[in-house]
């Protein structure tokens, strides 16, 4: 019962003005001031309360993940990703044995004295061979949090640049600051052979966006609790941080590390003595990184401590002809899938004659691009029908013929440099 002529204690607005005075004991509160308050409450502490009831949680379920088997999972990254049989399984084994770790305290309760290793993963290609696609297909798979960090633009804490805690803080973005769900997600890192040692000479000055980088990520990757702020950007006193444990968080590193295979060659020539010559007759010259190994990467520049936590090393074979051309009608989201349904919501049956699919294959392995020069190739050809076809209602059929593509690359600027070379 409120007395006549009460008024909120906060706002101050008469009884007859507000739609709901709620009395407490001398003190009062309209309506108005309990809805900011509430939305004071749930924007600086309920996302960041690990364990309160009213925050969306989507929990990760290890008896879920369990049923993907590692030959499932590989199962369906062939459905996303053509070619790269042997990083597939690697991965797939990483992830499913990643999970179990996850669950094996629920499971096995009464034997701690067996605590499985986390099993970080680095995979070295070149551009376009699949590594960006591969991480995020298995995350997709999973339904897990997942995100894709450039290690380009990490420096070393008190150097401008973002610090590496900024990937954690992307990961709780991505799962909406559920942490613990953020706890058991996939990191992608991606250029980490951006952050190679410059060189092993000492300096006065410091490798704040290299090696220091790498030092930086030592204990991240290893697992221990990291203060994030929620916000990204760079610590203050003042600033509210949330507590992340990376102890079960994946997190892959993918590389071109172009030049590697001068260090690959280096070292298998220099084990070429006595007898042991005739093994180098075996070797595939055209594909070195398939002998890539941690030695490797540590001659390249990576530091040792950091390898040490990355144990699962793997390789993404460059593209040939017949990937190529897989990669152009065979995923699910295939380039040629993909103009296809954006004609059929024009209305037009769009397709594509042998010929044309041979020569935008031909014409990426010109420029060594990979997947990504397929897309180039494909909009070059492609873009001034996508210009002209919606304007036309008549149409309803369109194919794309070897001499009108032909024509259509002959007009672009690749052809003109190809011609200046």
């Amino acid at each position: 019962m409120t007395k006549q002529g009460a008024k909120c204690s906060f706002c101050h607005k008469p009884k007859d003005q507000a739609l709901v005075l709620i009395s407490g004991v001398d003190a009062y509160i309209c309506e108005t001031c309990v809805e900011q308050a509430q939305s004071i409450i749930e924007e600086e502490i309920m996302p960041f309360q690990k364990d309160n009831k009213q925050v969306q949680v989507n929990p990760i379920d290890g008896a879920e993940i369990s049923m993907l088997k590692p030959m499932e999972i590989k199962k369906r990254l062939d459905e996303y990703v053509i070619g790269q049989d042997d990083s597939k399984k690697v991965l797939a084994v990483a992830v499913y044995n990643h999970y179990k770790r996850i669950t094996q305290k629920q499971k096995y309760q009464e034997e701690e004295e067996v605590e499985i290793e986390k099993s970080n993963v680095v995979m070295v290609g070149r551009t376009g061979t699949g590594k960006t696609l591969l991480a995020r297909t298995i995350a997709r798979l999973l339904n897990v949090p997942f995100t894709i960090v450039d290690a380009t633009v990490f420096t070393e804490a008190g150097y401008v640049g973002e610090d590496v805690e900024s990937m954690l803080t992307r990961l709780l973005q991505a799962c909406d600051y559920d942490v613990s769900a953020a706890e058991r997600g996939i990191c992608y890192i991606d250029e980490i052979d951006k952050v190679a040692r410059k060189n092993d000479n000492p300096s006065i000055t410091r490798d704040v966006s290299g090696e220091g980088v790498q030092q930086a990520l030592l204990k991240m990757l290893e697992g221990t609790d990291i203060l994030v702020p929620p916000q990204g950007g760079r610590k203050h006193p003042e600033q509210k941080l949330v507590k992340v444990n990376t102890k079960n968080i994946l997190f892959i590193c993918g590389g071109a590390f172009s030049g590697v295979e001068k260090q690959i060659a280096k070292r298998i020539n220099t084990q070429v003595i006595g007898f042991r010559g005739n093994e180098l007759d075996k070797v595939d010259l055209d594909n070195l990184l398939q002998y890539i190994s941690h030695q490797d990467l540590k001659s390249f520049g990576l530091i040792p401590e950091l390898l040490g936590r990355l144990p699962v090393l793997t390789f993404l074979n460059p593209l040939d002809r017949n990937t190529l051309r897989r990669i152009l009608t065979e995923p699910k989201n295939a380039l040629t899938k993909q103009y296809e349904r954006l004609f059929d919501m024009e209305g037009i049956k769009l397709t594509f004659s042998d010929d044309v699919l041979n020569l935008i294959v031909d014409k990426s392995l010109e420029y060594s691009l990979g997947a990504r020069g397929l897309r180039s190739i494909c909009e070059a050809i492609m873009t001034d029908a996508m210009f002209e076809m919606p304007s036309k209602e008549d149409m309803t059929e369109f194919e794309v013929t070897i001499d009108y593509a032909e024509a259509k690359l002959n007009k672009t600027k690749l052809a003109v440099l190809k011609q200046a070379v």
